[in-house]
């Protein structure tokens, strides 16, 4: 263990990425550049008695080239999504896990809500079959922290290892917290990230009791639900997936030469401390949050290039954030000043809920290294009130600090920024 060094720079160095548009980073890039939306049918479960019947699906994914078989069949799609972003991660940044430094790479890896599906199973087995069919080995496999656990059996990585959970924001929680994590000195590296499988009856019959699923545009198909910031939004549709950056110490990353995508340089926490479900008026958390990412190292806030936002498409959310946004950023977040660049991904993926922050952290880091914006699809019809540039068409830009914000149920707000690399 070293000691805390709080000036620490910390890089990413590898990414992986499971999710409604695409299981690999080269086609979840290409195809959020290009507008390609994962949204669709609902095939999980029968949605006749719903009105909402879209969501973004992960596809052609198979745990067991993953993990092990024996225990991909004990567990569920919550985990089996971490562990493959999570190793693809580790594979990308070309980190050799030994017997020397193992102990010195870590996991932050969370979930909002772990293994549902496998508690519901049990509980209708028990309640129809009888209590000694409820299976020994679920508890371990459906906590929400047995995907941070699962990952360190998978790849070695036995160093300090926690699972952040705070709804939506959980991504963006646990990136931040490992960096944090290295610059106090309990790590070298560590595997971030979040994982979520939220497409569920249940959690779809609450969801839309809640009246917060959105419905395509009049006359078009599924792919048009999610319109971030858009004066017709009604609403979010679900996501699932996992995406995993692996976070590194700069000066061990350019001693053995790595590749280096972007700097973890901010990181913001705060509550709302007033409503389960809605934000706080004008997103005075979500606000706080961000003040502090840029902060904690002395971001200018007129270097900040791109915001990644939460932009979930419900009404009152995207009008919070755009509020919370103008807050930080002043005059310069207006449409017409096109100074600070909106990339609503959850345009094209759905909210991925847990997985959400990580999934946009990815798309943020790859925005910096590549200095594009992919376009927000579905934004046509400029809300007064959510006075934002959101770029509608992918296109290159010059971007020195790219933020990534997200905003959970229960208040929990979180912000990471992440700067462009150039060497020095």
């Amino acid at each position: 263990m070293r000691r805390p060094d709080y000036d620490r720079r910390v890089v990413v160095t590898g990414l992986g990425v499971i999710s409604p548009v695409g299981n690999d980073k080269e086609t979840v890039w290409h195809n959020l550049t290009n507008g390609v939306s994962g949204l669709g049918p609902i095939t999980h479960f029968d949605t006749s008695a719903y009105e909402a019947k879209v969501a973004g699906e992960v596809k052609d994914f198979n745990a067991p080239d993953w993990m092990d078989p024996k225990a991909a069949r004990r567990s569920e799609s919550s985990l089996h999504f971490g562990v493959a972003a999570a190793k693809q991660a580790l594979t990308d940044s070309g980190l050799e896990l030994t017997d020397e430094n193992r102990t010195e790479v870590g996991v932050v890896f969370g979930s909002g809500a772990g293994g549902q599906t496998l508690m519901i199973d049990n509980w209708i087995s028990m309640k129809e079959r009888g209590p000694r069919t409820v299976a020994p080995t679920f508890i371990a496999n459906a906590l929400v922290d047995s995907c941070s656990g699962m990952i360190a059996i998978e790849t070695g990585a036995i160093g300090h290892n926690v699972c952040m959970v705070s709804a939506c924001a959980t991504g963006t929680h646990n990136i931040g917290e490992a960096a944090e994590a290295i610059r106090r000195g309990d790590c070298i590296a560590v595997i971030s990230g979040s994982t979520e499988a939220p497409l569920i009856e249940v959690g779809h019959a609450g969801f839309s009791n809640m009246r917060g699923m959105g419905m395509p545009r009049p006359g078009e198909g599924p792919e048009s639900v999610s319109r971030p910031f858009d004066a017709t939004r009604d609403g979010f549709v679900l996501g699932e997936g996992a995406a995993s950056l692996l976070l590194e110490d700069l000066e061990l990353a350019k001693a053995r030469g790595a590749h280096i995508y972007a700097e973890v340089i901010g990181y913001g926490s705060a509550a709302d401390g007033w409503d389960m479900v809605q934000p706080i008026e004008a997103g005075a958390g979500s606000a706080r949050a961000m003040k502090m990412a840029l902060e904690r190292r002395g971001v200018p806030a007129d270097e900040v290039d791109l915001i990644n936002p939460h932009g979930t498409s419900t009404p009152l959310g995207d009008k919070r954030e755009a509020e919370a946004i103008h807050a930080v950023f002043g005059p310069r977040a207006a449409r017409d000043a096109r100074g600070l660049a909106i990339s609503a991904t959850k345009s094209m993926t759905g909210h991925m809920m847990g997985a959400a922050g990580a999934f946009e952290g990815f798309a943020t880091v790859m925005s910096v290294a590549e200095q594009c914006v992919p376009g927000t699809i579905n934004y046509r019809d400029p809300d007064p009130e959510c006075d934002l540039w959101v770029v509608t068409d992918t296109q290159p830009l010059e971007i020195r600090y790219g933020l990534s914000n997200n905003i959970g149920l229960g208040g929990h707000n979180g912000a990471v920024i992440f700067k462009r690399y150039t060497g020095d």
